[in-house]
């Protein structure tokens, strides 16, 4: 989840100034970037339980990792009241999300190859740290062991108002989607309105492809879901539709900044506001009276830009409009996956011909078939069939792989091996070909290798292990870890 924006402090006169808002996001091609943030749930090494904000006796907690983070490697923290929940340093943060899942926020870069070394460094740099507190940092999707009324609650007044909301509202999955999740998202910019309008229709549509790919999280409450990715399904049309929702506005003739703006304005009610520097219900009131002054909970108060932006903050489709585009359908995973992403996306959607050429792919799709897809990918992930039949979501994903690649290489942008961008593509390319993501491999693990033992999961998983599908095959990758390396040499 977003952290609180308290950039913009002009109070909304109108309409025309939020529209003007996304007009401003607007960048030019030379200007285009790339963002990724990444959620890794930490662990305890002796006993895989969540870990806590607050340690206690022996035990480190999260305050005690973020502590020696800000102490040893220059972090600047954060807090809220007397409790550090963030940590800032060159353009990168760590925030804290509600089952205490430590998010990585990626400074906004030119490439993939800076993202694959900011990746690279952020994970190693926490690994080693956590590990010096008997802490792991896990490369899953969906916590595998234990429930959201059963993770640890982080101190952040946002974490309390969407806790006591979704407790109030009893939605399904109740406080899971909240607690038990954890994604990679990848940030990229539009060059205007109608760029804007092109690039969400065809990242919304192939959503459920890179949902496919990228499913990593087949465990729920210590056995398998029946779910390749039980996050998707989780939060699929989650807190009353607002979250993990394929956001059919989008597709609606002439849609555009104006169009979303009355969608936010009239269609999505405030969950909550900042007020004293802390997030509280708003009750249902909608933001155009808070633009007004009307709102019940702090009459008088008119909205700022600032409050524009935490709104928009609180609405989560599969993708979110905001001054970029937020692609938000994969799973968390290996440092591989991380980099993956903005590598699948990037070659897809900064690229015009690839971009094109995806546009008259989807084109044709329906509301209908968009849905089906959303639903029915975290069960059947690549085997989902499309389309009648005629066609598959693993076809899909290699057509679109190879679109991505095709963009990547036309960049053209080398790093110091003499690799293009298209380098990180080779996770997808293995998972597409042979048709088995990780989800698939790890299901494979548990019921053979591990004999349901639910500790290898942890410790395979375990980022210290660098996980990859690369070099490490399901049986072998056991293997190699048990017999340092043995196993590969004899083969």
């Amino acid at each position: 989840m977003s952290k609180p924006s308290q950039i913009d402090s002009a109070k909304i006169r109108n309409k025309a100034e939020l529209i003007a808002w996304f007009e401003a996001g607007c960048a030019p091609a030379k200007n285009l970037l790339i963002g990724v943030e990444h959620e890794k749930p930490p662990f305890y090494l002796d006993n895989n339980d969540p870990v806590p904000y607050q340690g206690c006796e022996n035990r480190a907690g999260i305050k005690e990792f973020f502590e020696k983070m800000a102490l040893e490697d220059d972090w600047r923290p954060g807090y809220e009241l007397a409790n550090i929940i963030a940590l800032q340093k060159d353009r990168v943060n760590w925030t804290l999300e509600p089952g205490g899942q430590l998010e990585t926020g990626g400074a906004p870069l030119k490439d993939v190859h800076q993202i694959a070394r900011e990746t690279d460094d952020t994970i190693q740099e926490a690994v080693q740290v956590a590990k010096g507190l008997g802490i792991g940092l896990l490369a899953l999707g969906y916590h595998p062991t234990h429930s959201g009324k059963d993770m640890p609650f982080m101190p952040k007044s946002r974490n309390r108002t969407f806790r006591e909301y979704v407790e109030r509202k009893k939605f399904a999955h109740g406080l899971d989607g909240m607690f038990c999740t954890s994604t990679v998202q990848v940030n990229l910019n539009y060059e205007s309105e109608a760029d804007m309008v092109k690039m969400l229709r065809v990242a919304l549509s192939l959503q459920p492809v890179v949902v496919s790919l990228f499913a990593n999280s087949p465990f729920k409450e210590g056995q398998p879901s029946g779910y390749q990715s039980y996050r998707s399904h989780v939060i699929h049309n989650y807190m009353g539709g607002r979250y993990g929702f394929m956001l059919p506005v989008a597709f609606e003739k002439d849609f555009g900044f104006e169009k979303f703006v009355d969608y936010a304005l009239n269609e999505m009610p405030l969950i909550g506001i900042y007020k004293d520097n802390a997030f509280i219900d708003a009750k249902g009131g909608k933001f155009g009276d808070f633009m007004a002054g009307k709102l019940e909970v702090d009459p008088g108060h008119k909205a700022t830009l600032a409050d524009w932006e935490n709104h928009l903050n609180t609405i989560w489709p599969e993708v979110r409009l905001r001054r970029f585009l937020e692609m938000r359908g994969a799973d968390n995973g290996p440092a591989e996956m991380i980099k993956a992403l903005p590598a699948f996306w990037t070659g897809l959607l900064y690229d015009k011909q690839s971009l094109d050429a995806a546009y008259e792919l989807v084109r044709p799709w329906t509301n209908e078939d968009r849905e089906y897809l959303r639903a029915m990918t975290p069960l059947k992930g690549l085997q989902t069939p499309f389309m009648n039949g005629a066609t598959s979501v693993q076809k899909l994903a290699k057509q679109c792989i190879d679109l991505a690649e095709a963009g990547l290489k036309r960049r053209g942008i080398i790093n110091a091996d003499g690799d293009d961008e298209s380098v990180y593509l080779r996770p997808l390319h293995e998972i597409a070909d042979s048709g088995r993501n990780w989800a698939q491999r790890l299901l494979d693990l548990y019921q053979n290798a591990w004999n349901g033992d639910m500790n290898r999961l942890f410790e395979n998983q375990n980022y210290e292990n660098e996980p990859s599908v690369l070099t490490q095959q399901a049986g072998k990758y056991v293997l190699e870890k048990e017999t340092g390396g043995r196993a590969a040499a004899a083969a």
